[in-house]
């Protein structure tokens, strides 16, 4: 039996598909609209009901984990704790302070001490991760190749915890970097009148990042976003990542003249 830890976006849909009529599964449903709610394996929950997330787990002899989806982060003074959670809780606040990616480390600790293991959220899904090349027809240039580099190097100096995992950099200037309200509202902050086709968007992992969480996911949205701030490319770190809608992301890339790249 694995438990499956589900939040927002399309991720966790796409691992259900692919387990469902083949493993032993519950889900611990941790997303705000309560998306699984319909599905006779799952449990709607809360963080602050830590407690009752290991109970279920340990009733139901779940002895691994699996994340998946945006969880956000919640407002801590307004949870409703349960015993484990009251007596866990002050190390998680802690953690917060340091951002999301010292927040997911803290609760899987937790996990590992109550002897459940937490496995990478692509154990199911290796398909929906890209390895290093390029997937479109349109390939960086000089130009766009400059703007790669100063994107990875401006990420790479963010301190050591860190919740952005983007930066758009356009004509060898940093327009922005993923803040806390994640990479749409950092896209938005970023559309031109004056540039079309100009720019990328580079994704990488957290700065002391748990590889088998939380991986820099994009999928059509995220290129739909790209094009409408005028960028031309996404570019992503080699098999660290989550690419969802994998055939009509690339369509959409050529159809545009963008381009995907991994590094």
């Amino acid at each position: 039996m694995i438990g499956l830890i589900f939040g927002e976006t399309d991720f966790p849909k796409q691992i259900l598909k692919k387990i469902k009529n083949k493993k032993k599964y519950l889900i611990i449903d941790l997303s705000k609209k309560k998306i699984f709610k319909k599905n006779k394996f799952s449990y709607s929950v809360s963080l602050g009901q830590f407690g009752k997330i290991i109970k279920i787990l340990k009733e139901n002899n779940c002895k691994k984990v699996l994340f998946a989806g945006k969880v956000k982060k919640p407002k801590f003074s307004k949870l409703r704790l349960d015993l484990t959670a009251v007596y866990y809780m002050p190390r998680i606040i802690k953690s917060s302070k340091l951002g999301d990616a010292a927040i997911l480390k803290e609760i899987i600790y937790i996990f590992k001490k109550e002897k459940i293991k937490t496995i990478s959220s692509l154990a199911f899904n290796p398909e929906l991760t890209l390895k290093k090349g390029n997937y479109t027809i349109t390939k960086p240039n000089r130009s766009d190749k400059f703007d790669i580099n100063k994107a990875i190097k401006t990420l790479n100096n963010l301190g050591k915890y860190t919740f952005s995992q983007g930066a758009v950099v356009r004509n060898k200037k940093v327009i922005a970097i993923e803040g806390k309200g994640g990479t749409q509202k950092m896209l938005k902050k970023c559309k031109s009148k004056k540039f079309r086709n100009q720019g990328v968007l580079v994704k990488l992992p957290k700065k002391k990042q748990d590889f088998r969480i939380d991986l820099p996911t994009v999928g059509l949205q995220t290129f739909k976003q790209c094009k409408s701030a005028g960028l031309k490319g996404i570019v992503l770190k080699s098999r660290q990542n989550v690419f969802l809608e994998r055939k009509k992301c690339i369509n959409f890339a050529n159809k545009n003249r963008m381009f995907v790249s991994v590094k």
